[in-house]
């Protein structure tokens, strides 16, 4: 597959385009098998129940502007979408014991979550969105983002293993390992200037 062509744009995610958001997920079962992506919020009753369970919390975080999310939007559907909040509002990470073994400060944002549209894998979709992230968190004050993508060490990965991207996909962004994470991820930090 080629690279993208054609006319791509970032929007943020809130309560006037939940309906991309929900469109790009219910193509997708509601992305990773009925997770609409609530996973890394705090617990509460809704979470995990059952994927309409999942779907309204989703929705309720969106419009409340307590989920953050980049959007790439191409013509009248959302066909990628990268997770970003405050470690408040993302609490649950992979790997917790062993992050917080060696966490000397948490970060102002961390970058949870990706889903690319099947038609958009292998294009660079990715790359678009984490940076649409990026400028969002910029015009939000900026500061340091952490992430915890997958260390690949240049294998072919399938895509239904990347959540959260790959460490080479974060370097080329501008951000430096800090320390692995698990088996096969790492925390990746890069500091955002305000916008």
């Amino acid at each position: 597959m080629g690279a993208l062509t054609g006319e791509l744009t970032v929007r943020a995610l809130d309560a006037s385009t939940w309906d991309l958001f929900e469109g790009l997920a219910e193509r997708h079962n509601g992305v990773w098998g009925g997770c609409w992506c609530v996973y890394f919020h705090p617990n509460c009753d809704e979470k995990r129940v059952s994927a309409e369970g999942n779907r309204l919390l989703k929705e309720r975080l969106v419009r409340e502007g307590r989920a953050h999310a980049a959007l790439v939007v191409d013509g009248d559907e959302a066909v990628a979408w990268c997770q970003y909040g405050t470690p408040d509002e993302l609490p649950e990470i992979q790997h917790r014991k062993d992050y917080e073994k060696a966490l000397v400060d948490l970060p102002d944002w961390r970058i949870t979550c990706f889903f690319v549209d099947r038609r958009y894998r292998r294009k660079g979709t990715s790359a678009v969105v984490l940076q649409g992230a990026l400028d969002l968190i910029a015009a939000a004050g900026g500061g340091v983002v952490e992430s915890y993508p997958q260390d690949t060490a240049g294998q072919r990965t399938s895509a239904s293993f990347l959540y959260n991207g790959t460490r080479s996909l974060f370097e080329r962004a501008g951000f430096t390992y800090d320390r692995p994470k698990g088996k096969n991820h790492c925390v990746m930090r890069r500091t955002v200037a305000p916008a």
